[in-house]
């Protein structure tokens, strides 16, 4: 090891990822030792730490070039040792200079306190916070205040976070790219108009609502009414994720898709009020669409205090077909298959988008018309590569069979398919067509019928949801 340049030793030391095995390495010389000390960039750590600050400390002292830092404490228990604390937030902003990069999830004993210390930490560009239940708003109004350079923020769970101050502020800042509010009780849609002149900069927006909250939340009309009187220019958003919502016509989040125009990823899941006038705007817009997926409220399922029913139908995917020509993926789901909705899409809006645009993924979860005439209408996609259906019960082995037809499918995915059985996949033993082959309780496929249909199968087999 001695004759060899430091140049080529750093060189075999980045490409070994795993930290199991880096710190192997680290163990053969002290000239490793010191190499990796000096090359390790990331770390993380959790329960194992104890005591969790000496040992952070400890950690900091040694990797002195971390950027990137990921506390976990998932399946924490009170035997296994003090958690970390504020002060460990503490050891992170004096030890680590080039911390960019912070992920803290279940850590139940950092405070608002930490989150200042952090403050501290000018090259802070990227935070998460999953479940940390101390947190609230004025915490976080002290972090951005501080990290000048917070490009994006990702919320998850932190229950006590009501003030939006530090939306606001960050709005202001303009330095804000990728944004994530997911099951935060007390944050709803109003309260993203504070974002302001910052929406002009939001690449990426992930909002979640707490569906079990919902309805205990007063809709905040006013706010949401402000939207109307303020410009949200969305001009260089990519990708919008949206569950849970309501969309109220001409205001709120309606107004986000409204007017997005670079948009390539946007995914629908239970928003209740979204309208084909919407979905038309978006695709007329975003003409670089890439990736659409819908999970569409059953008419059995929309919550009583909305008034205007579920409006989305064929005419959105037909404007989506005519106007998005890069679209390459495509997920539908009905939220309750014993009811699904009489008014929204059907087969022949399905078809279109797949005769029109080039996709190369369709996902389709209990989709009640898509039956073997869409399977065989499937025999004629060019470019169709995926396709995975769940609770398509009207799908036969008939159907299943025109599979080995599809020019260039090789990955197929089939879960709680009652319609198919082993004679459905017969065509596809030793036939080496697929790449990858998952079945998931399909009553009527056993393991032994699914053998030899891929290069690599998977199989399981639990019927519990059927009872």
């Amino acid at each position: 090891m001695d004759n060899i340049p430091d140049h080529i030793v750093w060189d075999i030391l980045s490409r070994i990822k795993k930290t199991s095995d880096r710190n192997n390495v680290s163990l053969v010389c002290k000239r490793l030792y010191y190499l990796d000390n000096a090359q390790r960039h990331y770390l993380k750590v959790g329960c194992g730490m104890d005591p969790a600050n000496e040992a952070l400390t400890s950690l900091c002292i040694r990797f002195l070039n971390l950027s990137k830092v990921e506390i976990a404490y998932s399946g924490w228990m009170s035997k296994l040792g003090k958690q970390l604390d504020d002060k460990g937030l503490l050891i992170l902003s004096n030890h680590c200079p080039l911390l960019c990069d912070l992920s803290l999830s279940y850590c139940t004993f950092i405070t608002d306190v930490g989150l200042r210390y952090l403050a501290s930490s000018s090259k802070l560009s990227s935070l998460s916070l999953n479940f940390n239940p101390r947190i609230t708003g004025c915490g976080i109004l002290s972090l951005v205040v501080g990290c000048k350079n917070l490009s994006r923020l990702h919320l998850i769970r932190c229950l006590n976070v009501s003030s939006v101050e530090w939306l606001e502020y960050l709005g202001k800042l303009g330095t804000l790219e990728d944004l994530s509010i997911r099951n935060c009780r007390a944050i709803g849609e109003g309260d993203l108009i504070k974002l302001g002149p910052g929406w002009q900069k939001l690449k990426r927006l992930q909002f979640e609502v707490d569906a079990n909250y919902r309805y205990m939340k007063v809709y905040d009309r006013l706010s949401v009414d402000s939207w109307q009187k303020q410009q949200v220019p969305c001009e260089n958003m990519v990708e919008l994720t949206l569950v849970n919502c309501i969309i109220s016509p001409g205001r709120g989040l309606a107004c986000v898709l409204g007017k997005c125009k670079n948009l390539e990823k946007v995914h629908l899941d239970m928003c209740v009020g979204v309208r084909d006038f919407d979905i038309i705007s978006l695709s007329q817009r975003s003409s670089d669409l890439r990736s659409v997926s819908f999970r569409v409220p059953s008419d059995f399922s929309l919550p009583s205090l909305v008034n205007n029913p579920l409006r989305l139908t064929d005419e959105s995917l037909n404007a989506l077909a005519q106007n998005c020509s890069k679209l390459e993926s495509v997920s539908i789901s009905f939220s309750d298959g014993e009811f699904p909705s009489s008014s929204s899409f059907t087969l022949s809006g399905i078809l279109c988008l797949i005769q029109m645009c080039p996709v190369r993924q369709l996902a389709l979860d209990h989709v009640y018309s898509f039956n073997d005439v869409g399977m065989e209408a499937l025999c004629t996609s060019e470019y169709l590569e995926s396709l995975e259906l769940v609770r398509c019960q009207e799908i036969s082995d008939e159907g299943l069979q025109l599979v080995s037809h599809f020019p260039r499918l090789c990955i197929l995915r089939l879960c709680k398919c009652l319609g198919i059985s082993d004679d459905g996949l017969k065509p596809l033993v030793g036939s080496f067509k697929l790449d990858i082959l998952a079945v998931e309780d399909c009553p009527q496929v056993s393991e032994r019928g699914v053998q030899g249909a891929a290069k690599f199968v998977s199989f399981r087999q639990d019927l519990s949801w059927m009872y």
